[in-house]
């Protein structure tokens, strides 16, 4: 069963970042279990992702649904998004390590779905409402870094968009069979680094069985 794992941090390449330690801990126990090729990585902000605006996926979507040749370029930036579903449809198990960003996903990881929730591929419309297509014993963990708390059921809680948004695309909308999430909170917090890592590696614990 292969696994993707998905880094939306824009740092993604400096290991001092709780996300970078998220990953280091999922991967640690990864590798505990699983051969090292069973895993894909890819860093979003080191990637082309083509985006839902004009000149490019907007522009893709109604020239093909009309018929209309596409461009040079607009081909090259088609033949990416069809790759990027292709990698994602390939691997039965996501991993996304992720900050928070204003309360919800960066805006990378945002592209990214965008080339990913497609109509026919990941789901389909009926009479009753969209039904998932990804049926076929999915699942998805949530690493997230957050600078405040989000599980102290006060203020901040309905605030936290992330995980509620990849919750209900991917089990409501695409059809996973689970999603879970992992935290390293705190981070902007007089807590220390170790208090916050073990916290999340209780949660990692938790979720394991039933990522995996």
């Amino acid at each position: 069963m292969k696994t993707l794992l998905i880094n939306s941090h824009p740092e993604f390449n400096k290991k001092t970042t709780y996300s970078s330690k998220l990953q280091d801990l999922f991967l640690g126990k990864f590798h505990e279990q699983f051969d090292p090729n069973q895993i894909t990585t890819i860093n979003l902000y080191d990637m082309d992702i083509p985006r839902v605006e004009q000149g490019q996926l907007l522009t893709i979507w109604e020239k093909k649904r009309v018929g209309e040749i596409l461009t040079q370029g607009e081909k090259k930036i088609d033949e990416t998004s069809v790759a990027l579903l292709k990698q994602f449809k390939d691997h039965h198990r996501i991993v996304i390590v992720s900050p928070l960003h204003n309360f919800n996903v960066t805006s990378r990881l945002k592209d990214y779905l965008d080339n990913i929730l497609i109509a026919r591929e990941t789901f389909k419309y009926t009479e009753t409402g969209s039904v998932g297509l990804m049926v076929d014993d999915y699942k998805m963990l949530f690493l997230q870094a957050s600078g405040g708390i989000y599980t102290n059921n006060d203020r901040y809680t309905n605030l936290d968009f992330s995980y509620k948004y990849l919750k209900e695309v991917f089990e409501e909308i695409m059809g996973f069979s689970r999603v879970g999430i992992v935290r390293a909170q705190g981070t902007n917090l007089l807590l220390k680094e170790e208090e916050i890592m073990n916290e999340a590696e209780k949660m990692l614990n938790h979720e394991w069985n039933l990522f995996v």
